[in-house]
């Protein structure tokens, strides 16, 4: 396999910024919950206020071929308060299926490791759905610590609107 590269996402991917989104949510069985668009990734990642940031892995599936989109890491800053730092957030990490096993997911964390200590970040977290065994096992063998202990709570749709209104 040829090398990996990595790249950051620019406005004119926002067409394969949804299309990696809607496969992963295809993967993790909650395409129905998938309504983004390009208009809302041009908006929310490259409009006057940038929520998240991209990095595409590139590679060939066979020496000589042309390097192609293989994987993508959606990811922004949050705070940690105890660490008076920023963190880095994972929010979603999808390599396509033929590109999986080649070391593309692990090109993709590492680069975000390396930009989050470059960043000064206290921490690099994100959160993996719990039938998903295959990554569970990936994470830990890299260094990653569950941290059963949080759970997430989350308000969304009419209920955020109620709780907004409040």
């Amino acid at each position: 396999m040829s090398p990996i590269d990595i790249r950051p996402a620019t406005p004119a991917d926002a067409g394969l910024i949804v299309k990696f989104i809607k496969d992963l949510a295809e993967y993790e069985k909650l395409a129905h919950e998938a309504v983004v668009t390009e208009e809302l990734i041009l908006k929310n990642l490259f409009g006057e206020r940038p929520y998240a940031e991209v990095i595409f892995a590139y590679c060939a599936k066979a020496p000589g071929e042309e390097k192609v989109p293989a994987g993508m890491a959606l990811f922004f800053h949050n705070f940690s308060t105890f660490l008076g730092k920023p963190g880095l957030y994972l929010e979603d990490l999808f390599v396509k299926p033929e590109f999986r096993g080649l070391g593309v997911g692990k090109r993709l964390l590492v680069q975000l490791a390396a930009l989050a200590k470059e960043r000064d970040c206290g921490r690099y977290e994100w959160v993996v759905i719990d039938w998903n065994e295959p990554s569970r096992k990936f994470y830990e063998a890299l260094g990653a610590v569950p941290h059963q202990e949080w759970i997430i709570h989350r308000v969304e749709g009419k209920s955020l609107d109620d709780l907004a209104a409040m």
